[in-house]
């Protein structure tokens, strides 16, 4: 039975195809605590079923995620701050578990970035593993703007996509970039209109969840993985990748499909 959230929604709305929406609109989809649980538990709804094979997460209204919520209204938080380390124990219980478990998803993840992405929410959509974005969005890092700092992420993804010194202007100047600016720095893979937006999400959801689920995910962690490994670290960890897909049935139906000049449908095993 799917599980029951508050401040996202988990919908179907293709075969194969998930969808995660922020849904606080209001707020620009800042996210509080109950959010970040609720996503955590959709994440981890979206790994354990074997029918989905794409996720795209996107905000409800004109904003992606403005980041976390600072205007004092959330109910559900908790007065961590009163107890000695709070601040740190609010963070990897919330925005830190979903940022660790998008990175960890072995299967396809789309950030479909209808709005205003910053500070938490930028670093929420650089977790995925594509990010296309409607030409009207804003994209940045608005958190030294209150004091605060990039730890949601940020301070590790930032440097990694724009190099050192454009992630230390952005972040230290609390810049907020158009999304054409984005795109030339990094942040964004793909920017179409906004009316387009939509549609070619929904493309390239559909064109990954036609490929060989087994490929796909063991493609997916061996770059994760390349990252930061050695490159004898990485051949070895192909290497053992292939011991699971080459024997694959999925394999053997793509080779098959080739011959016969078809299109494959692949089941993952």
């Amino acid at each position: 039975m799917a599980a029951e959230y508050r401040d996202i929604l988990f919908e179907t709305p293709e075969t194969a195809i998930a969808q995660v929406t922020l849904n606080r609109p209001a707020h620009l989809n800042a996210y509080t605590g109950r959010m970040c649980s609720d996503l955590v538990a959709a994440l981890q709804e979206y790994v354990e079923r074997d029918d989905l094979r794409c996720l795209i997460v996107t905000g409800a209204g004109r904003g992606f995620c403005s980041g976390g919520d600072v205007s004092g209204e959330d109910p559900d938080r908790p007065d961590y701050r009163a107890k000695q380390l709070g601040y740190a124990h609010e963070m990897r219980i919330g925005m830190h578990k979903v940022v660790l478990a998008l990175h960890h998803i072995d299967k396809p993840v789309i950030a479909m970035i209808n709005g205003a992405a910053v500070a938490g929410g930028l670093t929420l959509a650089l977790a995925c593993d594509l990010r296309i974005s409607a030409d009207t969005a804003k994209l940045g890092d608005t958190s030294g703007k209150f004091g605060l700092l990039p730890d949601e992420g940020g301070a590790w993804f930032f440097p990694r996509l724009m190099g050192l010194d454009r992630a230390l202007k952005m972040s230290l100047l609390s810049e907020v970039y158009s999304a054409a600016q984005a795109f030339e720095l990094g942040l964004v893979t793909e920017v179409v209109p906004a009316a387009a937006l939509k549609a070619r999400t929904f493309e390239l959801a559909r064109a990954m969840a036609k490929k060989a689920p087994l490929a796909v995910r063991l493609a997916k962690s061996m770059m994760r993985h390349g990252l930061s490994a050695s490159l004898e670290h990485s051949l070895n960890d192909a290497a053992l990748s292939v011991m699971i897909a080459n024997p694959s049935e999925d394999v053997r139906e793509g080779v098959s499909a080739f011959f016969a000049k078809r299109e494959p449908e692949f089941r993952g095993r």
